[in-house]
C-alpha cells in the first residue's frame, strides 16, 4: 500500500504540474504508463486487501484473545480501506484504458 500512496501522490504533482505550466499530458505514452502503473498496483492493492482481510477473519474466529480492545477492529477498517483503494485505482485504469484509444488520432 506504501507504493499505491507514492503513485498517487506522483500522479498528482504531474497533474498539478500540467496545470501551472500548461501543458498537456493526454499523450499515448504518458497514458499508457499510467494503465500500466494503475493495473498493476490494483491487483498488488487487491492482495493487501486480501490479506488483511484473511488476518482479520483468523484473528476473529480464533479461540484465543489476540482481539483485545480494538485490535480486530483495526484491522477490519484496514481491509475495508484496501478494498477500496483497490476499486478506486481499478477504476482509474479502466478510465484511462478507456481514454487510451481516443488519444490516437
Amino acid at each position: 500500500m506504501g507504493l499505491l500512496m507514492a503513485w498517487s501522490l506522483t500522479l498528482a504533482m504531474v497533474d498539478a504540474f500540467s496545470v501551472l505550466i500548461k501543458l498537456p499530458t493526454r499523450l499515448p505514452g504518458i497514458i499508457s504508463l499510467v494503465v500500466l502503473g494503475d493495473w498493476v498496483l490494483s491487483f498488488l492493492a487487491l492482495a493487501a486487501s486480501c490479506s488483511t482481510a484473511s488476518v482479520a477473519d483468523f484473528l476473529i474466529h480464533s479461540r484465543s484473545s489476540f482481539c483485545e480492545g480494538t485490535l480486530c477492529t483495526r484491522y477490519q477498517l484496514s481491509a475495508t480501506m484496501a478494498f477500496l483503494a483497490w476499486f478506486l485505482t481499478f477504476s482509474s485504469s479502466l478510465f484511462n484504458l478507456w481514454l487510451l484509444p481516443s488519444l490516437n488520432v
